[in-house]
């Protein structure tokens, strides 16, 4: 009987951590920055978003961001090849910038709360970027 249990317990774990899997997978930051992130990747997915018309991104963000104080001041900067963009989700309406020439660069006050960071980019393109957010005082 109690071997029959540890096995129960095994589809639980393996269900909780494809539940998790992509939250663990964008590594969370949170405010202050104590240094800048930096992380590179490969823009583009499957998935259009109705707020960024045109664009396609991955289901998983590039970076997730906690806002710990009331207000914070960051920049967002997106460095790569191609026609990108820099969707931005979060506490209000989401922020689609798209690429004015090799950067996107988005600085801004910003509230608490969660953001979840993409790089997007045309149908059936992708290409490599670097994203760097700082906090600025």
């Amino acid at each position: 009987m109690k071997r029959l249990m540890n096995w129960a317990i095994v589809p639980a774990a393996l269900a909780l951590l494809a539940i998790t899997a992509p939250i663990a997978a964008s590594n969370p930051v949170q405010t202050p920055l104590r240094s800048p992130v930096t992380v590179q990747g490969t823009s583009g997915g499957s998935q259009p978003n109705n707020s960024c018309r045109g664009f396609m991104f991955s289901g998983t963000p590039s970076q997730v961001v906690r806002v710990t104080e009331s207000i914070a001041s960051l920049r967002f900067r997106v460095e790569g090849q191609g026609q990108m963009a820099l969707l931005i989700t979060g506490p209000g309406n989401p922020i689609c910038i798209p690429a004015s020439g090799n950067a996107i660069d988005v600085p801004g006050v910003w509230q608490q709360g969660s953001y979840s960071v993409f790089v997007g980019d045309r149908p059936n393109a992708s290409s490599s970027f670097t994203l760097s957010i700082t906090q600025e005082n």
